[in-house]
């Protein structure tokens, strides 16, 4: 029997059972740092929703009813009961390591990362124990955001060589018995793509609508959507006497997705790179890709809590679920490949509906809201409590079910280095580094490093806006600029800005970092003599040893991949403990989550210490302390 639709007079316990209900009042309760129980109540939970809109019509706004509506009812029914089992695969039992390829290896001296770059470091990789290669975009590009703005989807970037390279590339990855998955940026084009140019400026193109192209509102943009990249998401051309929409940068254009000429030249260029032999997608802001018909305005209320106006209206858009289902089916179906989504602003429940494997949507999705404090945003000045983190990953580790699948991610090229957010002091750098490891590799996913994690890299120590490179800060930066003063806004950039995660990949002492020969094209980490690959090679004791170790002993340890996840200390602060059990294996992991000592929780007699962040043991745990046990009496 098909569940009722929601409607105004439905109570709001009604609605947080709601899949997409839950996960917005969630998201909601996150951004203004209130807990659960401000909604999770007897008296809360039997008001009407109606009643609920007028009585916090102060804080949500005219119209946030009707909007909140209109999202619930795309999913109306819980997924099918989840199997008891794990379905093996591949790509759950992987290592994946993100390249920026920018910044990871100069191969001819120009002072920016190439693939042949790349090439030079596979037997790195290999013997770090990475199973798949995940590169930023290396497709030709005018670089107005580093790659996100495709001009040419099947052509390579002249900076990072030619096809030539990439096959190259490609077969030796292969070779060492590795795989590769490229990243798909399909939401937007360049507007120096062929499409765009063709949109623009001829009205007899077949590629005329293969964008979101809107009159003008009393001369004024179609809407109140921001981009963001700060300002309006929309530019007006005289050519079309129309205004063209782009979520991002003002050269990043949105496609329309709802043009099916457009989805199928989508597919035909994606099966053209799966002919070829690549093991699948990361795909880019994907669930942006369907926007609500007629492009409403955004809710005022909703857009100053978020940040953006008209998120709700795209976000988790009418047609998502439509075409994902097609795009599998027309291209990933047909290949033995893997893929992941970036969806920022999907909860736990509306993950479930895009990566439930009898859905046949997306393998998994990458999700944002560990990154982040309660309350907080990127460009926040804050020390980060990974006790929310130890909240966030519990819930997921025991809700997200056997029928879907998790990516462990703690950093990327969008993001701040983690070390820097949780504890700026240097001497718990390795400890911590060791630890933040330790997380990432022992529950239950597939872990996603990104390129400089394994060394323990931390936040660049920029001083001066003429640094920066990142079209995101430098566009902050100057829409701030006016009010906060220079010195103010240069600190909020530097808190927050992607650039961080950016700088050249830390090889040797040598000059540049043995990144190139000449001057990068970002300067890296003033550390480099210290917190390099070559030198922490030659340490038993160093980060990327670490990582070594814990990913050998993840890969002969089937219980740290499939292995059910059980919390030891669920309602404890500042420890985080679980085990991880599969047949008549036992995993313990004990994790202080703090600069300062705790008592054990566990009684650790019986286990055997497979790993540790410090070199001997303790009766108490000490600042991040990290461990990993076998526990020996499990009783089969």
């Amino acid at each position: 029997m098909k569940d009722k639709l929601l409607n105004e007079n439905s109570k709001i316990k009604e609605v947080y059972n709601n899949p997409i209900g839950s996960d917005i009042i969630k998201r909601i309760l996150f951004q203004m740092n209130k807990s659960e129980k401000y909604i999770d109540n007897s008296i809360v939970g039997n008001m009407k929703l109606k009643t609920f809109g007028k009585l916090t019509k102060s804080i949500v706004g005219e119209g946030f009813v009707d909007v909140f509506l209109k999202l619930l009812n795309r999913e109306v029914g819980p997924l099918t009961e989840d199997s008891k089992e794990i379905n093996p695969i591949w790509w759950k039992e992987a290592i994946v390591y993100q390249i920026y390829p920018r910044s990871f290896k100069d191969s001819n001296g120009d002072g920016i990362g190439d693939l042949n770059g790349i090439i030079e470091k596979l037997d790195y990789l290999k013997d770090l124990g990475v199973d798949i290669i995940w590169l930023s975009p290396i497709y030709d590009s005018p670089n107005d955001d580093n790659g996100y703005d495709i001009r040419d989807y099947q052509k390579i970037m002249e900076e990072f060589g030619n096809m030539e390279d990439f096959d190259n590339l490609l077969d030796k990855v292969h070779s060492k018995g590795m795989r590769l998955i490229m990243d798909l940026v399909i939401n937007h084009s360049s507007d120096e793509h062929k499409w765009f140019e063709e949109s623009l400026n001829n009205p007899d193109s077949p590629y005329r609508d293969y964008y979101i192209w809107k009159d003008s509102k009393d001369t004024n943009p179609p809407n109140n959507w921001n981009s963001f990249f700060s300002g309006p998401a929309w530019s007006y051309y005289k050519e079309r006497d129309q205004w063209a929409l782009h979520l991002f940068t003002k050269k990043q254009m949105d496609l329309n997705w709802d043009n099916e000429n457009l989805r199928k030249d989508l597919y035909k260029m994606i099966n053209y790179w799966l002919n070829k032999g690549i093991d699948g997608f990361r795909l880019d802001v994907i669930n942006y890709i369907s926007k609500e018909k007629g492009l409403p305005d955004g809710n005022k209320s909703i857009g100053k809590m978020m940040g953006f106006y008209g998120i709700e209206h795209y976000f988790y858009g009418p047609n998502l679920h439509k075409y994902l289902n097609e795009m599998r089916m027309q291209t990933f179906d047909k290949f033995d490949v893997v893929t992941v989504g970036e969806t920022p602003g999907i909860g736990l429940e509306m993950s479930r509906f895009l990566t439930h494997e009898n859905r046949k949507e997306l393998d998994m999705i990458f999700s944002f809201d560990h990154l982040e404090n309660p309350g907080k945003v990127r460009f926040d000045n804050y020390k980060y409590d990974l006790n929310y983190l130890k909240k966030y990953y519990t819930n997921w580790m025991e809700n997200y079910g056997n029928d879907c699948w998790m990516s462990l991610f703690i950093e990327n090229h969008d993001n701040p280095r983690m070390i820097s957010k949780v504890d700026k002091d240097p001497k718990y750098r390795k400890v911590l580094g060791k630890l933040l490891a330790m997380i990432q590799l022992t529950l239950k996913g597939t872990p996603f490093i990104f390129q400089g994690q394994e060394l323990g890299m931390i936040n660049k120590g920029f001083s001066n806006i003429n640094q920066f490179k990142d079209v995101e800060s430098l566009n902050l930066y100057n829409e701030i600029l006016p009010e906060l003063g220079a010195d103010k806004s240069l600190e909020k950039i530097i808190h927050g800005s992607r650039d961080h995660a950016r700088t050249p990949l830390q090889w040797n002492e040598e000059e540049n970092a043995g990144f190139s020969i000449s001057e990068p094209w970002i300067y890296m980490d003033e550390d480099y003599k210290e917190y390099n690959v070559e030198k922490q090679l030659h340490n038993p004791d160093s980060i990327i040893n670490f990582y070594k170790n814990l990913i050998k002993i993840r890969k002969s340890n089937i219980a740290l991949v499939y292995g059910k996840f059980e919390s030891a200390c669920k309602d404890e602060k500042n420890i985080f403990g679980y085990y991880r059990n599969y047949e008549n294996k036992k995993d313990y992991i004990e994790l202080n989550i703090t600069n300062i000592p705790q008592k054990r929780i566990i009684d650790i007699e019986n286990y055997k210490l497979l790993l540790s962040n410090y070199k001997d043991r303790s009766k108490d745990l000490r600042e991040y302390e990290a461990n990993l046990y076998l526990y020996n009496n499990f009783d089969t």
